[in-house]
């Protein structure tokens, strides 16, 4: 497997489980980072990474750093 489509997974994961520790649905996160539920479903199933303004969007919603 190619180290980049590893990465897309792992981050996929990781947003999976941040999402559902939060107690959001895809549609809400969705809602929040002004995509649609669909975008979030490719990137947690790591088909597909956000871009870098949402990464930074993500980690406000979550409080990470």
């Amino acid at each position: 497997m190619k180290n980049s489509m590893k990465d897309n997974i792992e981050f996929g994961n990781r947003l999976t489980q941040l999402r559902e520790e939060s107690g959001l649905t895809q549609e809400e996160l969705a809602e929040k980072l002004g995509v649609s539920r669909q975008i979030v479903s490719v990137w947690e199933r790591g088909q597909s990474r956000p871009k870098t303004e949402r990464i930074i969007k993500m980690s406000q919603i979550y409080n990470l750093s």
